[in-house]
């Protein structure tokens, strides 16, 4: 039986989505709906289905089982929560929003509901990030180095701060998130911004230029990430971590392995964004979520992160994280001040 699919948003991943769901088949195309009604008619036409602009009448009209929500940073909310309320499984890109307290709504709504959510964190089901995992099991982790080094996207609501979030919140949030699936919970967070040659520059445009934070992971493990958005060329992304006589080099499709005895480059063989949407269909027709890598709940955590830094950089200040921690944890930390240049130790 086809899965009765609709889209919320057709912009670049929406239509990167249409492309892999046509190849994997087993699905039905029912609507799509953008603002921009010729985005949506063009689906349409070539899909089949029907156009929308506006979502509640999508979701009043058709009968959809899964529904692919690929909107700008700004606008997840209601959407979410009106189609989780009426059994609608979805899958939501990243990031989920920029409204913490607004994500942990959608969150419980989502819990209550019982529906299959999946969000879009796609480098988690790359092969060479699953051998990373194996590779990391029972390893003693010291550190973390991320770097997302690149240009800016064509979105036109990529440069504004108030709807992409900047691009910590937007784009190296795959770093981060990645970080989080192989060594676990963020517990601190501090970060630096720069803002001194794009604004000036573009018109309308209010982003950082360059940015980096510091983490405190669980288990004491330290790590760095940094990004800039300045380079007109390729992109140079990447994720290097750092154990006991171990050193795992994530960029590119490839995972270097480098022991004091052996070195090991494994290149990736899988698409992952056909994965992610293969485990979804099949958990939105099984029921089981055993294989979806990245929950509603998991995604909030990478978002609590990335908006921490944001905090952290317009503040000045340390900011601990709740989410992932205990309440005993919790309280302990509160307990105690540290802010930067006070001179007080990390406990």
């Amino acid at each position: 039986m086809s899965v009765k699919v609709g889209f919320l948003g057709m912009g670049g991943m929406a239509n990167h989505h249409l492309k892999v769901l046509s190849k994997l088949g087993g699905v039905e195309f029912v609507a799509f709906c953008d603002k921009l009604s010729e985005r949506a008619e063009s689906a349409a036409k070539e899909q089949g289905g029907r156009a929308y602009t506006d979502y509640k009448k999508m979701l009043e009209k058709e009968l959809l089982d899964a529904l692919f929500i690929c909107l700008p940073p700004d606008a997840h909310g209601d959407e979410e929560i009106l189609a989780a309320k009426q059994g609608i499984h979805l899958f939501i890109e990243k990031p989920i929003a920029l409204d913490l307290k607004k994500a942990k709504e959608i969150e419980e709504v989502i819990k209550i509901s019982g529906i299959v959510c999946s969000v879009g964190y796609r480098w988690r089901y790359l092969d060479i990030t699953k051998r990373a995992k194996e590779i990391l099991e029972g390893k003693k982790v010291g550190m973390v180095l991320g770097y997302w080094m690149g240009g800016v996207p064509g979105a036109n609501w990529w440069g504004e701060m108030k709807r992409s979030g900047g691009q910590m919140v937007e784009q190296t949030t795959h770093i981060v998130d990645l970080s989080r699936y192989l060594v676990g919970d963020v517990e601190r967070v501090y970060a630096l911004y720069g803002k001194n040659i794009l604004s000036k520059e573009r018109e309308g445009f209010n982003l950082p230029d360059v940015g980096s934070m510091l983490l405190q992971f669980k288990e004491g493990i330290i790590g760095t990430i940094s990004n800039t958005c300045l380079l007109e060329l390729a992109y140079t992304v990447g994720l290097n971590i750092v154990a006991k006589d171990l050193v795992l080099e994530s960029q590119g499709g490839r995972l270097k392995i480098i022991e004091p005895r052996r070195r090991e480059e494994i290149y990736n063989q899988n698409d992952d964004v056909l994965t992610e949407d293969d485990v979804f269909l099949k958990a939105v027709k099984t029921k089981d979520t055993s294989k979806v890598l990245s929950s509603y709940s998991d995604a909030l955590k990478t978002l609590a992160v990335t908006l921490a830094a944001n905090q952290s950089a317009e503040s000045g200040k340390v900011i601990e994280l709740e989410v992932g921690r205990e309440k005993g944890e919790v309280e302990k930390w509160r307990s105690e001040e540290w802010e930067v240049g006070n001179g007080k130790k990390s406990p």
